[in-house]
């Protein structure tokens, strides 16, 4: 489905408007519209799934067995099952919201949207074909720890309450009368109510991320990143998890790039921590999550994840 938008995407602004696809600017702004279209339908389409679904699912229960002796579990599951979903930071973000609309606990969700971006599949077959097996188990290693360690972290924090977003009870006793059919479409009208409720109050902030992601993304500055942190010297991770935070892009974009550094002489845990940022830690996600957390809670999600990714660049530098 998101090959097809992305041919439109593609032969809207290459074909009918005209722009060069090697110039900057065009790919900028095909990058624009592929990511606007494909986070709209995930957002309206994953959170009315799961908003639908709670209505029916005891889902009381399995934030009550998470929340409990088995907390960890829960953690490692949300990590587990971001590997499943090969999605960019941006587009973790609706199920990140049908998780808290679920009302799964806050740290666990937060697990899930670390390791989403992280660590998919693609990412994982890349990082073999281009570094090899010892490199990919360890960045696997490395990145589903962050996301457990992190998630854990948060949750203990208990910043529920810096959650913006109306976290609302499901519907699912208002006509105990009524025949299943009717019930069924009472519950889809209220899913839709609530879906469409949530796009309203988010949709301008993800244009405006992602346009933002779109400029940085079309304006790589490669040869930069290589001068100010390549090298040997004991700051370069520092420089490029500073470097890579404003950045926006899929961890399958970016390692291309990384190969291209590396060979410029970058050492890979420099380079492996400046994808991490870029891909975990973005400031269009940023934006986006600004209407749904608070600046507080984004703070403390970036610090945390931004030191632990940098934390990984020495490791890295210092085992390989």
């Amino acid at each position: 489905m998101f090959s097809l938008w992305e041919s439109f995407s593609a032969y809207i602004i290459f074909t009918l408007l005209g722009f060069d696809r090697a110039s900057h600017l065009g790919e900028a702004l095909h990058f624009f519209l592929f990511d606007t279209i494909k986070i709209f339908i995930l957002l309206i389409a994953i959170v009315y799934a799961v908003t639908l679904l709670r209505s029916y699912f005891p889902i009381e229960r399995v934030r009550d067995y998470i929340s409990g002796k088995n907390r960890i579990v829960g953690h490692i599951f949300a990590a587990l099952f971001g590997m499943l979903t090969p999605f960019c930071s941006c587009s973790a973000i609706p199920l990140f919201l049908g998780f808290l609309q679920a009302r799964i606990p806050l740290g666990v969700t937060f697990s899930y949207l670390i390791s989403a971006p992280l660590s998919d599949a693609v990412v994982i077959a890349l990082l073999f074909s281009l570094f090899g097996l010892k490199i990919t188990l360890l960045y696997i290693g490395f990145s589903l720890t962050i996301a457990i360690v992190v998630g854990l972290i948060i949750g203990s924090l208990k910043l529920e309450g810096e959650v913006l977003l109306e976290v609302k009870v499901a519907c699912c006793s208002a006509a105990q009368e009524a025949n299943t059919q009717t019930l069924f479409k009472l519950k889809m009208s209220n899913a839709w109510h609530d879906t469409m409720d949530i796009f309203k109050q988010i949709y301008i902030y993800v244009i405006v991320g992602i346009a933002i992601g779109a400029f940085i993304h079309g304006y790589v500055p490669t040869d930069f990143i290589t001068k100010y942190a390549g090298g040997d010297v004991w700051y370069a991770p520092i420089v490029a998890v500073v470097m890579g935070i404003p950045m926006y892009s899929s961890a399958a974009g970016m390692l291309p790039l990384i190969e291209v550094l590396t060979q410029k002489g970058m050492l890979l845990g420099t380079a492996l921590s400046f994808m991490m940022a870029v891909v975990a830690l973005s400031l269009p996600e940023a934006m986006i999550l600004k209407r749904v957390l608070s600046t507080k809670l984004i703070v403390i999600f970036f610090s945390t994840v931004g030191s632990a990714i940098l934390l990984v660049g020495f490791i890295f530098n210092m085992i390989l």
